[in-house]
């Protein structure tokens, strides 16, 4: 029988942005962590970069998106390790009018954005109550509380989220598992669309300072729960 050995972390969405920069900052304060994507060869790039200070994250692809994929993929890393703690990062963004989002974009959003994070959590849960605890950290977006034009599905999604997700908080409390959702506003990532990137680069957080608040919050005591932390630039919301 597998020894399972190791408190780890899950991070989705971790071949860029904000998923990224968190794999990496959590592996430098000795995190053992498992880095997932639907895009392996930013995942490779990630271990690339990571190995030059003598790091390294365990890959694991997975499509969030599809319930199967994330089962399996849970599966396999508790056959070796407890998930301590999962951030769900993977997330995509359109942004169009409503009456010009086609159905598969709508569908596309919703089942990242939404659904992929259900279904990680829907897989680890048992897991987490089997071990006395654990820690969920959902990226979702100030577009959560705030409403911004050419943003109605990304921000269904991270409403839904929210929702679910503070539901969830009060559910799972007596399971010492701490939910905690990170609003973030303007980083700058690759949701943005690269002219926007270019012309307000300087007005955007980077991934990095997110990431570090994330590793701040989990390496907090097991009885604090920060619920929901909002984190925007010192010169507020980009409207674009």
């Amino acid at each position: 029988m597998t020894k399972k050995n190791k408190n780890c972390v899950w991070i989705t969405g971790a071949s860029s942005g904000i998923g990224r920069s968190t794999a990496m900052e959590f592996a430098r304060v000795g995190c053992k962590v498992i880095a997932s994507s639907r895009r392996i060869h930013g995942l490779e790039k990630l271990n690339s970069d990571l190995k030059k200070e003598k790091l390294k994250v365990e890959v694991m692809p997975c499509n969030v998106a599809s319930s199967s994929n994330v089962v399996q993929v849970v599966k396999k890393i508790t056959a070796t390790n407890k998930i301590n703690c999962l951030i769900n990062n993977a997330g995509i963004s359109i942004f169009k009018y409503a009456e010009d989002n086609s159905i598969q974009e709508i569908k596309d959003v919703i089942n990242t954005n939404l659904m992929g994070s259900i279904f990680t959590i829907k897989q680890v849960l048992p897991y987490m109550i089997k071990n006395g605890g654990g820690t969920i950290i959902n990226v979702l977006s100030v577009a959560a509380e705030k409403i911004f034009e050419r943003s109605s599905i990304y921000t269904a999604s991270k409403m839904g989220l929210l929702g679910y997700t503070k539901v969830l908080r009060e559910e799972v409390r007596k399971y010492n598992i701490r939910v905690i959702n990170i609003l973030p506003g303007a980083t700058e990532t690759p949701m943005w669309p690269a002219e926007v990137r270019n012309k307000k680069s300087g007005e955007m957080m980077k991934p990095e300072d997110i990431a570090q608040l994330l590793v701040w919050i989990y390496l907090q005591k097991r009885n604090v729960v920060p619920e929901e932390i909002t984190i925007r630039p010192i010169q507020g919301d980009i409207n674009e």
